[in-house]
């Protein structure tokens, strides 16, 4: 077993929709660590939806009869919850002040994962990338182009959790890995056969980078070097539990 280490991508300036995020990155890795083959780049979902262009000024949006009613009920941000609920595939939960909706491959989050920290225009959030599979392949093209190197992408976006208090890192765009690990058939260290083992490699991965890109370091990325994955094309929607195996819709 070797080490595994985490290395913050420091350097990297505020992003701003149309912005070369690929590059920036790859500035940070040349001004670093650099880049080797099976490397782990990690970044944060909000500098992704930034250079993207999913950002929205909360003045601009028209609050329906449906986001009015709940909002002033909760005592919420009715623009908020408008976006909430547009950006939603599917709502879960709208009571007691809380929404939890499913988004884009069904990521379950609140508010639709619309953020609203570390905005440079209070009046400004972002949005999930529309497709951070895609976004992630992208990352990881460029980056092999720069560096030579076969790596992995994973991009991170904090989540709750129904079983659990507190937020974590959970991916929600992968490219380049292997992102579930099935142990079935294998064998403990006692030679007991596992059964029902399944490891969520990239939410390891995703935890494992924020504990570095919390919110008021300003780190979007960071490189995690030693981590021994399984290269493949598995992406994150490939983490979605399965409708008829979820016990808590």
């Amino acid at each position: 077993m070797k080490p595994v280490s985490i290395t913050p991508l420091v350097g990297i300036p505020a992003i701003a929709p149309g912005d070369d995020l690929a590059r920036h990155i790859g500035d940070a890795l040349v001004a670093g660590t650099g880049l080797r083959d099976h490397d782990i780049v990690v970044v944060c979902q909000k500098v992704v939806s930034k250079a993207e262009g999913r950002i929205v000024l909360m003045s601009e949006v028209v609050p329906g009869e449906k986001a009015v009613a709940f909002a002033k009920k909760y005592e919420k941000n009715p623009a908020l919850v408008e976006l909430s609920l547009q950006e939603a595939t599917e709502v879960l939960r709208m009571n007691d002040g809380h929404l939890i909706t499913a988004t884009g491959k069904g990521f379950v989050a609140a508010n639709s994962g619309i953020d609203r920290s570390n905005q440079t225009n209070p009046d400004e959030v972002t949005l999930l990338p529309l497709d951070a599979d895609a976004s992630a392949a992208e990352l990881r093209s460029r980056l092999f182009a720069r560096f030579g190197a076969d790596v992995a992408v994973v991009i991170t976006d904090t989540f709750g959790r129904p079983w659990r208090l507190g937020q974590i890192d959970f991916a929600i765009g992968c490219a380049g890995l292997q992102v579930l690990d099935d142990h079935a058939g294998r064998t403990d260290w006692t030679g007991r056969q596992l059964e029902h083992t399944m490891i969520a490699v990239a939410d390891q991965v995703a935890a494992a980078g924020g504990m570095l890109m919390t919110k008021h370091l300003g780190i979007p990325a960071v490189l995690i070097r030693g981590f021994a994955y399984v290269a493949d094309e598995q992406d994150a929607g490939d983490l979605i539990r399965p409708r008829a195996q979820d016990l808590f819709r």
